[in-house]
């Protein structure tokens, strides 16, 4: 069956295509060229003046996992307040700050997303977070697994295992919890969070384990590089929220020592001391050391105003960040020895000095940073704010003057703090594409989507025009998953369900002695049941892996 969209107005910076107008032909749910005229166009879809796009993907949505269940049931208040009715072909769900996995589904499918991953998968809990992937309808899913506070990295790290161990470690860990990437949380902080530590900087030394936050972020770094795994090392860099805490984002950056290293929802560690409040935007100095290093990407972790619920791995600052709990309840939990789990309610307020700042730092490194293939529309869901901001934050960055009269409403302190007045940029929809599509797959190596190219997955969004970015950005024309049209006029037409993205480098599969032995000794369950199987992901948990290929002869 040939399905032909006819006419739009095409953006596809993967392919150099800004505003073209052109044809895309779909086949057995793939794009593919041009027919020849002979053969019959089953289905046409007039599209003259409207805007083509890639279906978006979101490289750090939490989506997935304990924390996120836990945020749903500390919330009722929020499934409550926020239902999602039963339709002839969708099922009832709730929860705005926290959706449940339906309503999270539908909502990123009826915004134009069609790929989300997960950011914080731990490995011994990888099984529930792909059974909570599996059921969010419309999505093709993939996680990052956590390591860094793990005990037995830290362990061969203290005891000077080679890189080659390491290695195998970690590519073992990405093969067992069927994942996409590696992601350290306050790297080694979660760890000395139990050994009584309540502040852990970049080259502050383990209270147990003789090594640094620097040692876990250059080895792990390391690893990726030398396994040939496309997405760099995700890293929540040590002190998140903390005033003056750039300079350990500095510090960071400089312990990945040129090789490949994403910072993610960097606004929470792009804060300075200054002032009479000893809080301040540090954002200038955050983006020209990522402008001049071009090993290191960043997505934002925008903050928005009203009600969320922070969900983190870092008990450390989650823990110290209790008394701002809005409602006041809040849980911190270790899980398994291995890792931590932070759940606090908050809500950010436009008056308040802080939050205000917060807004505006958030979109001054959005607006000064150079390259937009090397920074990312996040809002670090839900922890700056819920995904379904993500078109009023398009506007916040493609419309000055709009901006502008919302800078003028915050916290006046903080609008003065801020460089946001003095930033004229506007991004434009080919940068948004760049944002939204073709960088969220070139640094996951997703090389079947995020453009429209021949071979590509026919996954595309198809906008109406509008003067108001927002508008045109909430209520899709038409998104089509795998060359089927799943929502219409922005609500769901034909749900279905999505794979796993997942990538297999190769490890010497003697490292599993070691592992053996350290799961007897240490862990609740055997090694041969922590591992996640094909089988098991396609039949049991209802999601088949499509694996995307590392590439070890790449270079720093």
């Amino acid at each position: 069956m040939l399905i032909k969209l006819a006419g739009g107005k095409v953006y596809d910076p993967a392919n150099n295509i800004d505003g073209e107008i052109r044809d895309i032909y779909i086949r057995d749910g793939a794009i593919v060229d041009t027919p020849p005229a002979s053969e019959p166009v089953h289905r046409s879809y007039p599209l003259d003046g409207k805007i083509v796009m890639a279906g978006a993907i979101d490289l750090h949505t939490h989506i997935g996992g304990g924390k996120v269940n836990i945020a749903r049931t500390m919330l009722p208040e929020d499934q409550r307040g926020h239902t999602r009715e039963r339709t002839a072909l969708t099922r009832s769900g709730g929860g705005h700050a926290a959706p449940s996995t339906l309503t999270a589904g539908y909502r990123y499918a009826e915004m134009g997303y069609t790929t989300c991953f997960e950011p914080a998968i731990l490995p011994v809990n990888a099984r529930q977070a792909h059974m909570e992937m599996a059921d969010t309808p419309m999505l093709d899913t993939g996680g990052y697994a956590m390591l860094g506070s793990d005990e037995l990295l830290l362990q061969l790290m203290a005891e000077g295992a080679e890189q080659e161990t390491i290695n195998d470690y970690v590519a073992w860990t990405l093969h067992a919890s069927q994942c996409i990437g590696i992601k350290v949380v306050n790297p080694g902080g979660i760890s000395a969070f139990k050994f009584n530590t309540r502040e852990l900087d970049v080259d502050d030394s383990h209270p147990y384990y003789p090594i640094t936050p620097r040692d876990i972020v250059r080895t792990l770094s390391r690893a990726l590089t030398d396994l040939g795994v496309p997405h760099p090392l995700h890293v929540h860099a040590s002190n998140l929220g903390v005033p003056g805490n750039f300079s350990s984002t500095l510090a960071t950056m400089d312990a990945a020592e040129g090789l490949p290293i994403h910072l993610t929802h960097i606004q929470f560690h792009s804060y300075g001391a200054e002032g009479d409040r000893k809080f301040s935007s540090s954002a200038a100095q955050i983006v020209e050391a990522v402008n001049r290093q071009p090993n290191i990407s960043m997505d934002i972790g925008q903050i928005m105003f009203g009600q969320t619920i922070t969900v983190s791995g870092d008990t450390m600052r989650q823990h110290a960040n209790h008394g701002h709990a809005h409602p006041n309840k809040w849980t911190c939990m270790d899980i398994e020895c291995d890792a931590g789990c932070g759940v606090v309610p908050f809500r950010y307020r436009d008056q308040n000095f802080v939050n205000a700042l917060q807004w505006a730092i958030g979109l001054e490194l959005f607006l000064m940073m150079d390259d937009p293939w090397r920074v990312f529309l996040t809002t670090d869901h839900p922890n700056g704010a819920p995904f379904t901001s993500y078109p009023h934050l398009i506007r916040l960055l493609m419309d000055r003057s709009f901006r502008n009269d919302l800078l003028a409403q915050i916290n006046p302190d903080a609008a003065a703090s801020s460089h946001l007045g003095s930033l004229d940029r506007e991004y434009s929809l080919y940068e948004i594409a760049i944002m939204t599509r073709a960088a969220p797959a070139r640094i996951l190596g997703l090389a079947d989507r995020g453009h429209l190219r021949p071979g590509a997955i026919a996954d595309i969004t198809v906008y109406h025009p509008a003067d108001n970015p927002e508008k045109m950005f909430e209520k899709p024309m038409l998104v089509f998953k795998d060359g089927q049209v799943v929502v219409e006029e922005g609500r769901i037409t034909r749900p279905v369900k999505g794979s796993t993205q997942v990538v297999r480098p190769e490890y010497d599969r003697g490292i599993e002695k070691r592992l053996s032995r350290w799961f007897d000794r240490y862990h609740s369950i055997k090694l041969q049941n922590f591992r996640i199987s094909d089988d098991e992901m396609a039949e049991g948990i209802g999601s088949p892996v499509s694996i995307h290929p590392c590439d070890r002869k790449r270079t720093a």
